[in-house]
C-alpha cells in the first residue's frame, strides 16, 4: 500500500507558523491535564507522548498529570471488586484506594513516563505523596434521596486538594525533565486520597504560575445551546454561559476548574478533544486551534 505522500511546501509552512508560538512560549510552563481516549487509543498514546517531548525541546515546560478511570475500573472488575458511585464519583474503601493507587501511581503514571521517554524525552513519575507533592483533605457527599431529602456519603478515600508544595516540580523543570503526576494526595493522617484529576491540573497550574492549563477531554470542546464550538472565552462570557443553562452537567466541573485557575493567574485555560491526534501542539502551536480558550483579561 503506498503511503501518502507529503508535501513539503505545506509542511514549511506548518512549522513557520509554530514560531511566533514557540518564541512566545519558549520558558513557560504548560500544565496538561491527560485523560479520556486518549489514555487508551495506543496511536493516540505514542503521538502525545512524542508531543510532549517536542514541546520540552522547542523551550516549553510541559508538565502532565493524568487520570485513570478506565484501567482503575479494569482491575476493580477483574478482582470482583464493586464500586458504588454517587454523583459519579466512585465511593472508595481502603481495599478499592489500595488498587487505585496501585493502577494511579504504578501502572498508568509509568505507561506515561516509559513512552516519554522511548520518544526521546527525560519524565519523571511522581504522586503526590513525594516530596509532600500534594496535601488532601477528605470530601463527602450530600446525596439526594427520592423524597427530596439528603444525606451526606462518606467516600472514603476520596480527596480534595488542601495545598501543593511544588518545590519537587520546580526542581525537576528546572533539571530539564518532564513531571508526569499521578492524582493522589496525603492526609494529615498519612491515608491517601484519590483526586479529581482535573483539580489537581488546576491547582498545579496555578501554583506553578503556569502560561496555560489544557485539559484534554473526550469533547471538541465547549458547545454552544446551537452546538457550535466555542472559543476566546473571558471569564464574564464564562459565568453568562454558566447563568443560562449552556454550560451544565460533566462539563461545569471542568470549567470551573479552569475558571479557578484563570482567577489565580494563569493566561489562558483550554478545553481540547483528546480524541485527535496531535490536539496538544494543534492547539498550542498554530493560529486556528482545536478546542474552547478561556482567557483571563
Amino acid at each position: 500500500m503506498q503511503k501518502d505522500k507529503i508535501d513539503p511546501v505545506l509542511t514549511a509552512r506548518v512549522l513557520s507558523e509554530a514560531l511566533p508560538y514557540i518564541q512566545k512560549f519558549s520558558g513557560k510552563t504548560i500544565v496538561i491535564k491527560y485523560g479520556g481516549n486518549a489514555m487508551v487509543d495506543e496511536d493516540l498514546k505514542s503521538g502525545f507522548a512524542r508531543d510532549i517531548v517536542l514541546l520540552k525541546q522547542v523551550g516549553l515546560n510541559p508538565v502532565v498529570v493524568h487520570g485513570g478511570g478506565p484501567q482503575i475500573a479494569e482491575h476493580l472488575s477483574k478482582l470482583g471488586i464493586e464500586s458504588k458511585f454517587v454523583d459519579g464519583i466512585r465511593v472508595t474503601d481502603s481495599e478499592t484506594m489500595d488498587v487505585v493507587e496501585m493502577v494511579l501511581g504504578g501502572q498508568v503514571n509509568k505507561e506515561i513516563v516509559n513512552l516519554i521517554n522511548r520518544h526521546g524525552g527525560s519524565a519523571v513519575g511522581l504522586t503526590g505523596k513525594d516530596g509532600d507533592l500534594i496535601r488532601a483533605k477528605k470530601i463527602v457527599v450530600d446525596e439526594s434521596l427520592q423524597d427530596s431529602a439528603s444525606e451526606l456519603v462518606d467516600m472514603g478515600h476520596v480527596g480534595r486538594v488542601d495545598s501543593i508544595d511544588a518545590s519537587v516540580v520546580d526542581m525537576l523543570v528546572q533539571g530539564n525533565f518532564i513531571p508526569v503526576i499521578a492524582p493522589i494526595g496525603v492526609g494529615e493522617d498519612g491515608s491517601s486520597y484519590n483526586i479529581n484529576a482535573d483539580f489537581v491540573a488546576g491547582k498545579m497550574a496555578e501554583v506553578l504560575g503556569a502560561e496555560k492549563l489544557l485539559l484534554l477531554t473526550n469533547t471538541a470542546g465547549l458547545l454552544s445551546k446551537q452546538d457550535k464550538l466555542l472559543t476566546g472565552l473571558s471569564l464574564e462570557q464564562v459565568s453568562a454561559l454558566i447563568a443560562d443553562g449552556t454550560i451544565y452537567g460533566g462539563m461545569l466541573p471542568k470549567i470551573q476548574c479552569a475558571v479557578d485557575a484563570l482567577q489565580s493567574g494563569v493566561n489562558s485555560a483550554h478545553i481540547i478533544d483528546g480524541r485527535v491526534p496531535h490536539v496538544v501542539l494543534l492547539e498550542l502551536l498554530t493560529d486556528k486551534g482545536m478546542g474552547t480558550q478561556m482567557v483571563r483579561n
